[in-house]
């Protein structure tokens, strides 16, 4: 079949291809929901892991360019479809949450008396999960400590476990506390003196909020990494489980609900804690937790429905099946119930990342990409008929519905800009996917400053951020020009830490598969061995984290609630990739963290 297509943004022109469309099923319209798995879209996914093996292709294929890959089936079945509710349970739970709420929130205003142990009881507040009821109440006490910070230092001067608490706190709600105080904790040699467990667990926790050029909190990370590291095996197995949690995931790095769930057992147990611990608090967090997890539970089920419904795994087979996984995804930058909305647009936004990465990277031939990246830079239905294969103007048809179904809802409520700015960033991840597919076509291998031109784009960290700020009525247009800003370091930082960590993760199996790969360009360019590569990796993961950091530090010219949802997205990567290809191959990383949240409740 003869297709001419005139000036295409690829930028050819008058272009004539010879196709021929592939055999298959056809094609039925889709309803505005999907996802699926693949390499390029750094926080949903990765490419094929080193335990996933490329599919054997046939001559056909091979002929064709199909770049097909063996992904692994989804792995949970009917489990969520099926789920069970106690109704009862869950009404009981938010009845005993609701009565708690105002007993904590009487102890959260009697702490104002003291600032440190206001601050103290704030920072259990936020690690149990909880904080997020007392929002108002929290920025204007912690507005306040921060004005008296000062007499709060100097009340605590020789405390290093409370100064790095209130360290935490404070960056964590973007006050940018002084790291120059942790100087007044070391020895005339310069080292850092340190008491007891308590202090070398909360000094390090706060190393990592720790910005470019915060040389001393650079000395502290190391310092306090090697010292944890030596003492797992000669500590109480309560401290112990918690600092292989903590070298494992630092708590600013980690994604919400989990950081809560495992926190809430290391509290319970913890007879050594904060003048801040009483049971009242950790009762109010079991049960907060448990009600949470039985509404996502509820909502997962009726997102696990739709999605059999379409029977979307054999009406687009090469695309990977992982509507749990993503889920999952969507309540680590929300868990919060007012942002329920928000959650399942934001998981359906998703999946069209995620289903046009797999398009690129696992079936498309390079003919049929060039007509799909044109398709997607127009974004208009009426141009459906150009696509050469049903399999294409299905995948296309079906990204329209989905940002159509999300623009109808953003219409009432005049936030139509937030779809119109995920569209445009949507449009240039398109065209990323496809200038690294030419690579590949062209069996060209691009300096490492060039891949990253590209792969910065590809990583998919700014255009998730935008489908996350759709359903958050907080994100006015004001939100959306202050992220796509060139200048802002916290979507470039986003960007950056999705890049590398999928690098890291999948690299391997992907030049095995003849893909173009970080790792590669960067021994190319700089002439060093594959762990040298991998050692600048990580100097650049930990330069960006600072970055991120950074970007949530005030002033800033939008709440702290959006910010967050970047910082989120990059906990997110950190908890996809830090194993394995989580998403690719759930079953060794992953599926323990969507049990832990959406599957176990804590003993009450």
């Amino acid at each position: 079949m003869a297709v001419q297509v005139q000036g295409s943004v690829l930028g050819n022109t008058n272009i004539l291809l010879c196709l021929s469309k592939a055999p298959s099923p056809p094609f039925p319209t889709l309803f505005p929901l999907r996802l699926h798995k693949a390499k390029r879209c750094c926080f949903v996914a990765a490419h094929s892991t080193s335990s996933t093996k490329a599919t054997p292709l046939s001559s056909n294929h091979r002929e064709s360019g199909r770049p097909l890959a063996n992904f692994p089936p989804d792995i949970w079945g009917d489990r969520f479809l099926t789920l069970s509710f106690d109704i009862s349970e869950l009404n009981r739970c938010s009845r005993q949450v609701e009565e708690l709420k105002e007993t904590v929130k009487d102890i959260l205003m009697a702490s104002t008396t003291d600032p440190l142990h206001n601050v103290l009881l704030i920072n259990s507040l936020c690690r149990l999960g909880v904080s997020y009821h007392f929002e108002t109440e929290i920025e204007q006490q912690l507005t306040n400590c921060f004005d008296k910070l000062s007499k709060i230092i100097r009340n605590s001067a020789h405390n290093l476990h409370a100064i790095a608490i209130m360290f935490q706190v404070f960056r964590s709600h973007g006050y940018n506390m002084s790291s120059d105080i942790f100087n007044k904790f070391k020895d005339e040699n310069g080292e850092f003196k340190v008491s007891d467990t308590k202090e070398l667990i909360s000094l390090y926790e706060a190393s990592h909020f720790r910005i470019n050029g915060e040389l001393v909190l650079d000395k502290a990370c190391a310092f306090t990494t090697s010292q944890l590291k030596s003492m797992v095996s000669r500590t109480s197995p309560h401290y112990a489980q918690y600092i292989e949690n903590a070298l494992y995931c630092p708590y600013q790095r980690g994604v919400p609900r989990l950081e809560a769930r495992q926190y809430i057992c290391f509290f319970e147990k913890d007879e050594d804690g904060d003048e801040a611990r009483n049971d009242t608090l950790l009762k109010f967090a079991k049960y907060d937790f448990n009600r949470i997890q039985m509404m996502h539970q509820q909502e997962l089920s009726n997102l696990c429905s739709e999605w059999k419904e379409e029977n979307i795994e054999s009406r687009l087979p090469y695309a990977r099946s992982r509507i749990v996984e993503c889920f999952f995804s969507a309540i680590a930058v929300y868990f919060e119930p007012c942002y329920a909305r928000a959650c399942n647009i934001y998981a359906k936004l998703l999946s069209t990342l995620v289903l046009t990465d797999d398009t690129y990277d696992a079936y498309g031939t390079y003919e049929e990409l060039q007509y799909f990246t044109d398709a997607i830079q127009r974004f208009d239905i009426g141009v459906i008929e150009e696509l050469p294969t049903n399999y294409l103007k299905l995948v296309y048809e079906t990204i329209l519905n989905i940002h159509n179904e999300a623009e109808d809802k953003m219409r009432k409520e005049g936030r139509s800009y937030a779809i119109s700015y995920t569209i445009n960033e949507f449009k240039k991840l398109a065209e990323a996917y496809f200038v690294e597919r030419r690579w590949v076509h062209r069996s060209y291998v691009p300096t490492f400053d060039e891949y990253m031109d590209t792969a910065m784009t590809s990583s998919a960290g700014l255009v998730s951020v935008c489908q996350a700020l759709v359903g958050m009525g907080e994100a006015d247009e004001t939100a959306y020009q202050w992220l796509i800003n060139t200048d802002n370091k916290l979507h470039k930082a986003l960007n950056k830490i999705g890049r590398l960590y999928d690098d890291l993760s999948t690299n391997e199996a992907e030049e095995k598969r003849g893909l173009v790969c970080g790792t590669s360009c960067y021994m190319k360019q700089y002439g060093v061995t594959r762990q040298e590569a991998v050692e600048a990796y990580r100097e650049m993961i930990e330069i960006a984290w600072k970055d991120m950091n950074e970007g949530c530090l005030k002033p800033m010219p939008v709440s702290n609630k959006i910010a967050v949802r970047a910082l989120n997205i990059a906990r997110l990567v950190l908890v996809l990739y830090k194993k394995d290809d989580g998403l690719t191959r759930p079953e060794l990383s992953l599926k323990d963290a969507i049990a832990k949240v959406l599957i176990h409740p804590i003993p009450l």
